[in-house]
């Protein structure tokens, strides 16, 4: 099973970019973020004509995310559990049915939290919480799943081409690396780390500056997968040159392979 993850960075700008990427890839799972769009408003004819089962948690004009499974989704989630306050379309689930395993799918879109110290990053950091307390449920169920989306988070300095310029940056404070780190200590498995090592391998390249052209990206989208799902993995790569091509989003796809 082929799930990826995605930031498209606005469906309506990316209307011709991600049908040309699925046709492409073929991705039997592919998790969007940033869709920018109200649930009524996604054009969901174009996917459901490749095939795709749509789900959507959208958002007028910000945030967003969705799931386009070749499979069917069942007992499907919007929101993450912990503030019914929160308006903010960040995160949706579902169940999807492989050929030997049914895998929960996690789609998240994490607060970017800048600027920080500040409200925004409290927001974050309350997130990231409700997060790690949400792995912690799925994890007592013992089911395969993956929580995969734009965490907005550089783990580690190899994940930056210029981590001095990152320092005081929401995505690569401590507190944000720490809470990255705990979700990773509960025993959960980041799916490109386990499969490369090293540093000069990015997911997300600035429209400004030039950053494209420069490689002077960063590596913020990730498939983070439980035991069972991290027993399944066969391969994680990054689409790196989607960036290149007609009206890219600033962020590539990643995606992972499970023998499921």
């Amino acid at each position: 099973m082929k799930i990826a993850t995605f930031n498209i960075n606005g469906i309506k700008a990316r209307i011709e970019a991600l049908p040309a990427w699925l046709d492409e890839a073929q991705p039997d799972v592919a998790l969007l973020q940033e869709i920018k769009s109200v649930d009524e408003a996604f054009p969901r004819e174009i996917f459901e004509d490749r095939g795709y089962n749509v789900e959507t948690h959208g958002q007028k004009g910000f945030n967003g995310v969705a799931i386009l499974s070749k499979s069917p989704l069942e007992d499907i989630t919007r929101g993450l559990p912990g503030d019914d306050a929160d308006e903010q379309a960040r995160y949706i689930e579902a169940t999807v049915m492989g050929d030997k395993e049914a895998i929960r799918v996690c789609g998240l879109y994490l607060p970017n939290g800048n600027p920080s110290p500040g409200p925004k990053y409290d927001y974050k950091l309350a997130w990231m919480e409700r997060l790690h307390a949400r792995a912690q449920e799925l994890l007592r169920e013992e089911i395969p799943f993956v929580m995969a989306g734009d965490y907005n988070i550089i783990p580690q300095a190899e994940d930056a081409a210029k981590p001095d310029s990152w320092r005081d940056d929401a995505l690569f404070r401590l507190e944000s690396r720490t809470a990255f780190r705990r979700l990773l200590n509960l025993g959960l498995t980041e799916a490109f780390r386990a499969r490369t090592a090293g540093p000069g391998h990015y997911s997300f390249w600035d429209y400004q500056a030039g950053a494209w052209n420069r490689n002077n990206g960063i590596r913020i989208d990730h498939l983070l997968l439980s035991p069972q799902a991290a027993d399944l993995l066969v391969d994680c790569h990054i689409d790196k040159d989607v960036r290149g091509r007609e009206k890219p989003s600033d962020h590539v796809p990643v995606w992972i392979d499970l023998a499921a």
